[in-house]
């Protein structure tokens, strides 16, 4: 084995020592921007202990089928696409404080009215009312996650967007991972109703509310020393109406780039709502009633938190698009770990399909703590200032459309490839291969593989004219 030099050594001792100290840069942060954090930890709590376990509680609380509770989902998943569009101007025109109220407002109001019809059997036309109320959580579930974006946006500093970006990703996972917990605590140890995970969603949309109230002041734009004058007044941001901003953003030759880029990885960035849609259901169908779908959920942001604090400084230094396709291929094969033999991993069904379970969710992890970050981070660097909210909606256009089909789908794909009572088939193996889970991964697996091809192929024309490789510290300073 060859001797490392004394260059690759003061290389590699540097490295080292740099690894921690690159997180010094979140220093630029203000208050705002560590309050944005814990209203991030309290919503992502809320939203996805209730996102995985939805259809599972349209089904077992109010009785619907998998093609109906299908349906329903779809009512919100679309919708909060669709408001996506819109609340990206909407936060724009209105600020992050004002924004933020109004997204809280929706998710009470719609969140609480779940949760009555979840309670309460006799409680009049609970079936039918569950569609408005599923169409009204949407708006506020879509103008969280633009206020998100261009609060981080606005309160990082150039140099520490990198990291900022990282961070809310990574609190956002934290949050994520508690609602897993929750969900086994809810169903498995306390064996109550579905519907105490609805209200965890109710209590944090009233906190959010008071941490906005008592904490957000400031919304302008954060500079580092070296990235702006520090003489020059600073201005609050001019506001404009959504229609004018929308018409700017259009005639922008970057933005319709970054609309095909956002294409390429929408088979990727579905992977989390098959989770969603098709895992709780297939989990308790393959593996039976007592799956820890809530531990499943929770492996993915457990291992996302644990490698985005090893990540973080690492990541910033790497060309944005290359960690991003790169990333979105280990997320998109693992699918396909659930489309080999369960008897390879064991000759119990549970055991084999567990372990598949929670092999596919390693890798999917893996890829996400490269590629996700790295998308937001990259309509930061693709938006004009101001327009960061804009961008974010504009860009969910393809993903939809794309969302709209796979949840009208999810149940008949259910229906199809995973009905209720096929596990004695699957252990007699006379389910033919196109009639069996596997086949719905593969085709899943596949369809992902396939936009990620095209973005590796036209990467030229996808990167023009953004500045894409990592900014250092030292030459923000003396620029």
């Amino acid at each position: 084995m060859q001797q490392p030099t004394a260059v690759q050594s003061k290389s590699a001792w540097t490295m080292m020592k740099n690894y921690f100290l690159d997180f010094k840069v979140l220093k630029d942060c203000p208050r705002e921007y560590w309050v944005i954090q814990a209203v991030n930890l309290l919503d992502s709590f809320a939203y996805f202990a209730f996102l995985n376990i939805a259809v599972v509680f349209l089904s077992e609380n109010l009785g619907l089928s998998d093609v109906r509770a299908g349906y329903v989902f779809t009512v919100f998943t679309t919708t909060v696409t669709l408001m996506l569009f819109f609340s990206g101007f909407i936060t724009d025109s209105l600020g992050i404080r004002k924004a933020m109220y109004l997204a809280m407002g929706l998710l009470l109001i719609s969140r609480g009215g779940i949760a009555l019809c979840g309670f309460f059997p006799s409680f009049p036309h609970r079936t039918a009312l569950i569609w408005p109320l599923f169409l009204l959580l949407a708006p506020g579930t879509a103008m969280v996650q633009t206020v998100f974006q261009a609060a981080v946006r606005r309160y990082t500093s150039e140099r520490a967007r990198g990291a900022g970006f990282s961070m809310w990703y990574l609190v956002m996972n934290i949050g994520a991972a508690l609602g897993g917990f929750a969900i086994d605590f809810v169903r498995l140890t306390l064996k109550a109703n579905n519907t105490w995970i609805v209200n965890i969603g109710v209590v944090g949309a009233v906190l959010c509310t008071f941490l906005t109230l008592l904490f957000i002041r400031n919304e302008l734009q954060i500079f580092a020393p070296g990235e702006k004058s520090e003489s020059e007044p600073k201005k609050p941001v001019e506001r404009k109406l959504p229609w004018q901003i929308l018409r700017e953003v259009v005639t922008q030759s970057a933005f319709w780039r970054f609309i095909v880029l956002v294409s390429c990885v929408i088979g990727v960035r579905a992977v989390f709502l098959y989770i969603a849609l098709l895992s709780p259901k297939y989990w308790l169908r393959v593996i039976g009633e007592n799956a820890p779908m809530g531990l499943f959920q929770a492996i993915n942001p457990i291992l996302i938190v644990v490698g985005l604090i090893i990540f973080i400084p690492l990541a910033n230094k790497f060309n944005i698009y290359k960690m991003l396709v790169f990333g979105g291929f280990i997320s998109a094969l693992s699918v396909f770990a659930l489309v080999l033999p369960w008897r390879w991993f064991s000759s119990d069904i549970v055991s084999g399909y567990t372990a598949m379970t929670v092999l596919s969710l390693v890798i999917l992890s893996i890829g996400e703590i490269i590629w996700s970050p790295k998308l937001q981070e990259y309509t930061a660097a693709v938006a004009p200032a101001g327009q960061e909210g804009s961008y974010l909606g504009m860009s969910l256009m393809p993903y939809f459309f794309a969302k709209t089909f796979i949840s009208l789908l999810s149940g008949h794909m259910l229906l199809r490839f995973c009905p209720e009572g096929i596990q004695p088939r699957i252990i007699a193996g006379t389910l033919p291969f196109w009639r069996s889970p596997e086949a719905m991964w593969f085709l899943l697996g596949a369809f992902a593989l396939l936009g990620l091809s095209v973005a590796i192929i036209f990467k030229g024309w996808l990167t023009r004219g953004v500045k894409l490789d990592p900014v250092r510290e030292g030459a923000a300073e003396h620029a």
